[in-house]
């Protein structure tokens, strides 16, 4: 309890004093100013780029390239004016150096007078890269060089990309034409093949006619000898001809002779031939209606045959029904009967009945009853008999019926064929009249040829002589056309094998053209594919992209710089506290140890909790710091803060000035080995084995992932990490004033003792 009241004495010591609540506020502040401030000054520096000055000089003077002006460094000015990536300042090359001489730049760009020149010489033999002079003025700022540089890895990918898709139009617009030159080709090469094809052919067609008038020639020069022979028979013959054309012209006057009785003879018979056909055509008029005839008779058999079956099945209807009805008769004549018997022995019995009026009436009823049935019943039996006698009538009748319809349709089918005969017989005889006509005009016709050609068998006569005289020159004429064949069938050979080298030939153009039509047409087609649009230009001039993840991406360098400068300012926070309140008096002379540990590192505990407070406050609400997780951001604040500040109270506890010295080195060594800046595997491997013992490097981590809305289990971890360095700071703090704990006044104490502030 007396510790308790050290620790409120203390905090009511303190705050009652002016300077002393003033220090203590000021102080609570200065890791806010300090990582504030360097937040701030470092925020955003990447997005400024636009204010750095560069200078830009464009010395090309341009080439011509396929008959068109290229200005690749003019088209590379003109982006950097779209762009403003810097602020460019285009300005000749003594300006340039001017100003990077007085620092007026901080950096140069020029573009060579042969930039346009180089940059065309890509298909060139001995193509030349085109360059780019970059200066940067290190001198002047280091940092500004460096993005420069980076930025000009950009810019010159880019004019890479611009100066690729030039070449990429180029060549495709040459590709389009080779592929219209294959097409053309191939066309060319299609009517090649298709005219060789025909050479071919007709090579083919040649080399066989050849062949067959090599094999002509041969016969027909073999053929000549017989022909001379024949030439000389054919003379023999001719004279024969002669006498025996004399001959013919007295026979055929002859024959005009007769050729007149053989047409009288003709028309005769073609008036007998008129007479056949009215005759046959009146006959044919009578057998059409005797045929006309039958078909009503088989008609009408027909219908009697169906009549008289109906009537035959009446007839056997009645006679069953009459059977029934003797039946029926025969039974009430034998009841008749019986009543009558019946009726006689039942007056007998009864004398008195058999006397009344009414007995003798009723007998004599019976009685004739009797009678009268028997009677019926006879006459029922003869009809029935009468009945059978009908049916048996009707079958008979029916059955010749059916005889008669049967020789009926056969009497039809025979006028039928017999009609068609007539008919047959009239188209005969109407031929046979128009043939006596043809040949009664044929017989005139021959009459007068018939003296036609006594007149030409006179003629035949006259021109047998002069064909006798033709003969003998003809036989004259065979001889020399014997000679003339034997050279016309060498020739003819000789020709036929030049044709059959000729079709070789042909086959083989026909072969090649037709291969080479195929491969015209198929680097046609294949060139013709190549796409030459924007997006295939802009695949050769940059086939690959980078695509960029977000989901950890930090905005600026700020955010990213933030854990490193907020870890920093926490642990000067936590020194500089031990400059204005002491780490080991009490402003109680009575204090006991527990109570100088109670209330020494309850102030700290204070001061790292203000401290922590007014860092969330202005990071969060007044540098608008957006975090991932803002539960596991503070908490990071608060146990970042009081891990430094109990780390820093047990150093300068235990070792006063010396603590406060061993605790700038610890800083300083954090600074380098904490990686807030470069990632640990940059930095020397002593600084590597170090760094994981360091405890600004479990805040940096745990403040990273926690902005960044990482994996929650490394925020856990690094508290953990940071909740054990407090713990072994307590603890030390706490042995130290175990074992010395007795109140030690040091003039370097920046506090007045008790005695005096309580005065």
């Amino acid at each position: 309890m007396r510790a308790v009241t050290t620790v409120g004495k203390d905090l009511k010591a303190m705050f009652t004093k002016p300077m002393l609540a003033i220090s203590f506020i000021a102080v609570a502040f200065v890791p806010i100013l300090y990582s504030g401030f360097l937040i701030e000054a470092s925020w955003d520096p990447y997005g400024q780029l636009e204010k750095i000055p560069v200078a830009v000089v464009n010395e090309d003077r341009g080439t011509v390239y396929e008959g068109e002006e290229l200005h690749v460094g003019q088209d590379f000015v003109k982006e950097l004016q779209d762009k403003r990536d810097f602020d460019w300042q285009f300005v000749t090359a003594e300006q340039a150096a001017k100003g990077i001489e007085g620092n007026q730049y901080y950096m140069a760009i020029t573009i060579p007078r042969d930039f346009s020149q180089k940059a065309s010489t890509l298909m060139d033999d001995k193509p030349q890269q085109a360059e780019i002079i970059f200066e940067p003025n290190g001198d002047y700022n280091f940092i500004a060089g460096q993005i420069g540089s980076s930025a000009m890895k950009d810019i010159r990918a880019e004019l890479n990309a611009s100066i690729t898709e030039a070449y990429t139009r180029s060549m495709l617009s040459q590709v389009k034409e080779i592929s219209d030159g294959f097409a053309e080709a191939g066309s060319g090469a299609g009517e090649l093949k298709e005219g060789a094809g025909k050479l071919d052919e007709g090579a083919a067609a040649l080399q066989k006619n050849l062949a067959k008038l090599a094999d002509g020639t041969a016969k027909l020069s073999d053929g000549v000898a017989p022909l001379s022979q024949g030439a000389l028979k054919l003379k023999d013959g001719s004279r024969s001809l002669a006498e025996g054309s004399g001959t013919l012209a007295s026979g055929l006057q002859q024959l005009t002779q007769a050729g007149g009785q053989l047409a009288s003879g003709a028309e005769s018979a073609d008036k007998g031939a008129s007479q056949l056909v009215a005759g046959l055509g009146a006959s044919a008029e009578a057998s059409n209606k005797l045929q006309q005839g039958l078909e009503q008779a088989s008609s009408g058999s027909a219908k009697l045959e169906a009549g008289l079956q109906q009537s035959a099945k009446g007839s056997s209807e009645l006679a069953d029904a009459l059977k029934a009805a003797e039946a029926g008769g025969s039974d009430v004549s034998e009841g008749a009967a019986k009543l009558f018997a019946a009726l006689e022995a039942l007056l007998k019995a009864n004398p008195e009945l058999a006397d009344s009026e009414q007995g003798k009436q009723l007998l004599a009823a019976s009685r004739e009853l009797a009678e009268g049935s028997s009677k019926l019943n006879v006459a029922q039996r003869q009809l029935t008999a009468g009945g059978q006698q009908l049916a048996d009538s009707q079958r008979q009748l029916q059955t010749g019926a059916a005889e008669l319809n049967a020789a009926g349709k056969q009497l039809l089918a025979g006028g039928t064929q017999l009609n068609a005969g007539q008919q047959q017989l009239l188209e005969g005889a109407r031929q046979l009249q128009s043939g006596t006509g043809q040949l009664s005009g044929g017989m005139t016709q021959l009459s007068g040829k018939l003296a036609e050609a006594a007149a030409g068998g006179a003629d035949l006569a006259g021109g047998a002589k002069t064909l006798n005289g033709g003969v003998s020159q003809l036989s004259g004429g065979i001889g020399q056309l014997a000679g003339g064949f034997g050279s016309l069938s060498d020739g003819a050979l000789k020709l036929e094998n030049g044709a059959g080298e000729l079709k070789n030939g042909a086959a083989k153009l026909q072969q090649g053209s037709d291969e080479l039509q195929g491969k015209l047409n198929d680097a046609a087609s294949q060139t013709a594919e190549v796409k030459d649009g924007d997006d295939t230009v802009g695949m050769f001039a940059a086939p690959v992209t980078i695509k960029e993840d977000n989901s950890r991406k930090v905005e600026n360098y700020g955010m990213g710089i933030a854990p490193y400068f907020i870890s920093i300012a926490l642990f000067v926070g936590g020194l500089f506290f031990t400059t204005v309140v002491s780490s080991r008096e009490s402003f109680q002379p009575e204090a006991t140890r527990f109570g100088r540990f109670l209330s020494r590192t309850f102030i700290y505990v204070l001061m790292s909790i203000c401290q922590s407070a007014a860092a969330v406050l202005i990071l969060l609400y007044g540098l608008k710091l957006d975090v991932g997780h803002a539960g596991h951001f503070v908490a990071l604040i608060f146990a970042a803060s009081l891990t430094f500040t109990l780390i820093v109270q047990a150093l300068v506890t235990w070792g006063d000035q010396v603590g406060r010295y061993i605790a700038v080195l610890i800083m300083i060594l954090q600074l380098t080995s904490s990686a807030g800046t470069f990632p640990k595997e940059l930095l020397p491997e002593w600084m590597q084995a170090v760094h994981p013992w360091l405890p600004m490097s479990h805040s940096i981590t745990g403040l990273k992932t926690a902005i960044s809305g990482g994996d929650t289990a490394v925020v856990y971890q690094q508290l953990g990490y940071l909740s054990i360095y407090a713990a072994i700071a307590l603890a030390a703090t706490a042995l130290y004033f175990t074992l010395k704990g007795r109140r030690i006044p040091n003039a370097a104490e920046p506090m007045q003792p008790a005695a005096e502030l309580q005065a």
